[in-house]
């Protein structure tokens, strides 16, 4: 099996488990603890938030450690809009895009239908890009927050954020980024980016399932959403993962350091792919930007189509029994039979839209792997788009 769904997940690195396996065994300690084992474990908490904060280019205190991006994005989102709502009543509108991950979209829609915020969700180009003008014609007097994601994960989409996020600071308005797909393949310092926060998921850069983290800009309001323990400077109760921080500041530098090299060579094969594809498949719709075009403005390595006129569960489904591993789009709609509202936010019809796959490759991949690619996306969809199927 060829494994083309890195978007979604990626393995735990070797490294990455090497690192955290003292803290899940002698070190197990709860860094809350004022023991011996406590302060060894909570050694191990510093050391990994400053490891992030290098990453990021900022300090370790305003580094949050969280459950994971979804959590990021909630607390960042509804954490920075009612605090600064605490502070002005008056401060009760949200603005962010029609392609954010639902964790940004429907953090927006509970502030809306819960604590009375209005919600601005902005329009997308035909490649799903934020245009700056849009969002300064947006920001008003009582914006509380805006949030318009790094990199999309559906389409490879990657927005100017440091552009963007200087239309809202100039408003002061705090920005947030979702960086979660951005990782690993993007720049992902919140200096040169210009913004208040940013949201990570270990388990898309090789460290575990459920360890993530919010960078909050010192000085930036943030409610927290969960009470207890006051862990994380009071803004994120709960005891602290060591071992799961331990791993993601493990995988972050390790990606940190591996980016350059690996986003050139996936985006020649990403290149590669895309050439093939749409030299092969004539009817196929390559979505977002188109990198040969605009190579910034597309992640290496993530490529996706629409096929119209076929079904795109079956093009998975078939593509599997060639040993191919692919998806329709975000993981986390699996089994929703809607369609994509990335996609249909960008313009395409409903019917269209379910016709989608996304290859999202992996480091290790080969040119020769790429052409098989090509070959079995071809014989699959001639295969279902011809009278007989």
């Amino acid at each position: 099996m060829l494994y083309l769904d890195a978007a979604a997940t990626t393995p735990v690195r070797r490294e990455v488990l090497e690192a955290m396996w003292p803290y899940l065994t002698q070190e197990f300690g709860n860094a809350s603890s004022h023991h011996e084992v406590g302060r060894r474990a909570r050694a191990g908490l510093d050391a990994a938030r400053q490891a992030v904060a290098e990453v990021l280019n900022c300090r370790p205190a305003e580094v949050v450690l969280t459950s994971g991006g979804t959590e990021a994005d909630n607390l960042a989102v509804k954490g920075i809009a009612l605090a600064r709502r605490d502070r002005d009543a008056s401060t009760t509108h949200v603005v962010t895009s029609a392609v954010e991950h639902h964790a940004v979209l429907d953090s927006g829609r509970d502030l809306a239908r819960w604590d009375g915020f209005e919600v601005t969700e902005l329009g997308v180009s035909a490649e799903g890009l934020v245009d700056p003008a849009d969002l300064a014609g947006a920001v008003r007097p009582g914006t509380a927050v805006v949030s318009v994601m790094y990199a999309n994960n559906e389409t490879g989409a990657v927005q100017a954020v440091a552009e963007l996020a200087a239309v809202a600071r100039a408003r002061g308005v705090p920005f947030h980024t979702d960086a979660v797909q951005a990782a690993g393949s993007l720049e992902l310092d919140v200096q040169a980016l210009d913004v208040a926060a940013l949201s990570l998921a270990g388990h898309k850069i090789g460290a575990p399932k459920g360890v993530g983290a919010l960078y909050v800009r010192r000085g930036t309001p943030l409610r927290p959403l969960m009470s207890g323990g006051g862990h994380e400077r009071g803004r994120r109760s709960g005891t602290s993962d060591v071992a799961g921080a331990v791993g993601l500041a493990t995988a972050l530098r390790l990606s940190a350091e591996e980016r350059p090299a690996k986003a050139v060579r996936l985006a020649g094969l990403r290149d590669r792919l895309i050439t093939g594809v749409l030299a092969e498949v004539p009817t196929a719709l390559l979505t977002g930007p188109d990198p040969r075009e605009h190579p910034e403005s597309r992640l290496p390595g993530h490529v996706s189509f629409c096929f119209p006129g076929v079904n795109g569960e079956t093009v998975l489904v078939d593509l599997e029994s060639r040993g191919l591993l692919v998806s329709s789009g975000s993981a986390c709609s699996a089994g929703d039979t809607a369609p994509s509202h990335v996609l249909t936010a960008m313009g395409y019809p409903p019917e269209v839209a379910t016709t989608a796959v996304r290859f999202t490759l992996s480091a290790d991949i080969t040119p020769e792997q790429v052409d098989g690619i090509v070959a079995a996306t071809r014989d699959v969809v001639r295969r279902l788009g011809s009278p007989h199927g």
